[in-house]
């Protein structure tokens, strides 16, 4: 057999290879994607129903079940990134309501001025324009002396830290004193940990602010619609 031959039988035989290889390849790929899609399919409820069951927990940690009566997940609006509450990208703000009167509103707020970074913060604000009450969502304050924030972690439990704030409004704590005792305000921080107790003192002031700003605004708004980007509906 000549050389050209023996060549071009080797590169047939190459080319061969090549392309069983490729076909193997292309049809692991569609059945790992046919698995990944199917997957996807298959846990989606359970990934968005776990979603919306945490969500349903932290507003169950502002807002009493039994002043309202409407459903919160239905009642809701997006609003944009607010620059006022902290927030860098869109949320959901849920309206309470009793019998159709406007009772409450819940949002997220955040205060990026944490000792260890942002801290995530879900407020709910009463129609007579109080904090029902603020929790803290998420934060990566110090074990053992900033996390004091988090009622979990708060070594008092008869009355956490975080619970002076219920029940309070600008009728009751003016708002150049809605800040922590150190800095001259009407607020207590713990020793050696001021700057957690000051980042979430000042942003549940803001967002206190903000949502009396917006208040009837957003009562307004229809159901599942979107504040516009000024803050106006």
């Amino acid at each position: 057999m000549s050389e050209p031959i023996e060549v071009a039988e080797r590169e047939a035989g190459v080319f061969r290879i090549s392309l069983r290889t490729a076909a193997i390849m292309l049809a692991f790929t569609l059945v790992f994607t046919a698995l990944m899609a199917g997957t996807y399919k298959a846990t989606a409820p359970m990934v968005a129903a776990s979603a919306l069951a945490e969500k349903q927990r932290l507003i169950g940690d502002v807002l009493p079940g039994g002043i309202y009566d409407n459903d919160l997940m239905a009642d809701a609006i997006t609003l944009p990134a607010q620059k006022a509450l902290g927030l860098d990208e869109e949320t959901r703000l849920w309206r309470a309501r009793k019998a159709g009167a406007p009772v409450a509103l819940v949002l997220e707020a955040a205060a990026p001025d944490g000792y260890s970074g942002r801290i995530g913060l879900i407020v709910a604000v009463g129609v007579d324009g109080r904090l029902i009450a603020v929790r803290v969502t998420t934060h990566k304050e110090t074990p053992g002396l900033g996390d004091y924030i988090n009622p979990k972690k708060d070594r008092n439990k008869a009355r956490p830290w975080i619970t002076q704030f219920s029940n309070l409004g600008f009728d009751t704590v003016p708002r150049e004193k809605w800040r922590v005792k150190k800095d001259g305000g009407r607020f207590d921080q713990m020793s050696g940990a001021t700057i957690s107790a000051r980042a979430v003192t000042n942003a549940s002031g803001r967002a206190l602010a903000w949502t009396l700003e917006n208040r009837d605004k957003l009562f307004a708004l229809p159901a599942n619609s979107r504040l516009d980007e000024r803050g106006t509906p």
